[in-house]
Order: structure tokens, then sequence, then C-alpha cells
């Protein structure tokens, strides 16, 4: 069984053109990509060993592996974070499909102090299985209408594969569909990632199981959202990964052109605050 690590390296390695680095090409007619040795040979490792950690026989490489790793794959910062990421996560997998312990829903009182500063701006709590754990009256107010919020423990990835309102609300959903099934493969643990998997590849068919496995990190464009009373909606990303071990992040939404500010700053004036919007919730 592969890891999130060796999958990584691997689809990696796959993507790049080893012209782009120097390397002669491939013949016509042979599989694409960098080959293992020329890896191996630009992270200072042998083929043998790089083998091991594609295949999942290696889980534990040492950080100076990991960094050899990545100079030989010229990652970027950003995926070099990932790689980082990839090599602390656990392969342990679901034992007989039970569900593993669900993550914590609990938010801590410093985050719902956060989200009451940042109220009435659109923020929300989230984890990379999608759980939609707390959020400002600004949230509701943007995705009320949607219907994510209609159930008791919203998951913002089970209402994009599942719900069929979402293809409505998000025009590029290709787009978010493809980051959330890459988010779920990166916790809050290895086993929560696979028992999630499992159960949305059965809720959501094709859609899904077929971007479960990319394992390189998709572009995340601004989340384009169409709104029953403002219109389209086009919102920045801000997300800040808060401290372990409860694999959470808070996120921020912010206006990405004029009509979406011109939207927020309605939001914001005094006669609309409170009038169909929640105050600030943290969902058990």
């Amino acid at each position: 069984m592969g890891t999130p690590l060796g999958d990584f390296v691997r689809a990696k390695r796959d993507s790049i053109r080893p012209e782009s680095l120097g390397l002669a090409a491939r013949p016509r007619g042979r599989a694409p990509g960098l080959r293992r040795i020329d890896l191996a040979g630009r992270a200072g490792i042998s083929v043998e060993y790089l083998t091991r950690i594609e295949q999942g026989r290696d889980r534990n490489p040492s950080p100076a592996v990991v960094n050899a790793l990545a100079d030989g794959l010229s990652l970027d910062p950003a995926e070099r974070v990932h790689l980082r990421y990839l090599a602390k996560v656990t392969t342990a997998n679901c034992p007989g499909g039970r569900r593993p312990a669900p993550p914590p829903r609990e938010v801590g009182p410093t985050v719902l102090a956060t989200l009451r500063l940042l109220a009435p701006a659109p923020a929300y709590v989230t984890n990379p299985l999608g759980d939609v754990l707390a959020h400002t009256p600004g949230f509701a107010a943007l995705f009320g209408p949607s219907g994510l919020l209609d159930v008791p423990q919203p998951n913002l990835t089970r209402y994009v594969f599942t719900d069929p309102r979402a293809r409505a609300t998000f025009p590029d959903w290709e787009h978010l569909a493809d980051e959330l099934a890459f988010d779920v493969g990166l916790g809050p643990s290895a086993s929560a990632s696979a028992w999630f998997t499992s159960v949305l590849a059965e809720e959501a068919g094709p859609e899904f199981t077929r971007r479960a496995h990319r394992h390189l990190p998709p572009p995340r464009p601004p989340l384009h959202l169409a709104h029953p009373e403002e219109g389209p909606l086009r919102w920045e990303r801000q997300r800040l990964e808060l401290p372990p071990p409860d694999t959470q992040s808070l996120v921020v939404l912010l206006p990405a052109d004029e009509p979406t500010e011109r939207a927020a700053e309605r939001w914001e004036r005094p006669e609309r605050r409170g009038r169909g919007r929640p105050p600030l919730r943290a969902l058990a």
C-alpha cells in the first residue's frame, strides 16, 4: 500500500519533463516524466531507497532525505511545505472498515473570539474533511441560501459532491471539487481520511472517486459563488492553519472584485445587521 508521501513523489516525478531540468528528453514511446534513476541521482539517494519511498515500504525518511527529494524535484515553496507535511502524516488505514474516532469538532475559545472580531466578514473554521465547525453571521448570510447550513453538522465536501444545488451555487464547481477531494487526503489523520473517502465514494460516485487519488496540489483560484440576492461574487480565501492536534483552519473570505466588495459593504451597514443573520455559531 502506498503512502501520501510516496504517491506525491511518484506523481510529481511523472509530471516533470526531463528537459526542463537540463536532462535528455525521453525517447518517443517511453513513459513520460522523470526516471527514478534521474531523481535518485539529483537527490543523492539510491534508486532502491527511492523505490521503497514511492511504494510505501519506507515510511520514515529523514528530514534530510525529504529536503533532498524537494531539491531533486525542483519543488516551489508551497510544494515543499506540502511535501514536509506529507512526510509527517501517519499512514495507518482504517482497520476492518470501522469508523475511526471522529476528528474533534470543538473550537477553542480564542478561535471563537477571533471569529467575533472578524464579524461581519464571512469566516469559518474547518478541517481537511470539509467540516464547518464554526462560522460568523457573514458566512451564514453568504452560504445560507445554498442549503449548506441546513444540516446539524454541515460539511462542505459532502455538500459539493452530493447536493444537487452545489453546481448552481458554485459556477466553478470543477475547480472546487478538485480542491476539496485533494484536501480530504491531508487528514486530520490517515485513518479518518481513508474512512471518509470510502463513505463519500459510495455517496458521490465517480465525480469523487476519479479525484480521490490525485496527489498533486490543484490550483486555488478565487471562490466563485452565485448568490440569489447579490448575483455572482468572487472571494479570495485567506487560510490560517491552527495549532495541532486538531488540524483545523480558520478561513476568511475577502472580496476579489468590485461587485463583491460592494456586496460586502452592504452587509456591513448597521441597518442590515441582524436581518436574517444568525449569531456567531459553533456547531457541535
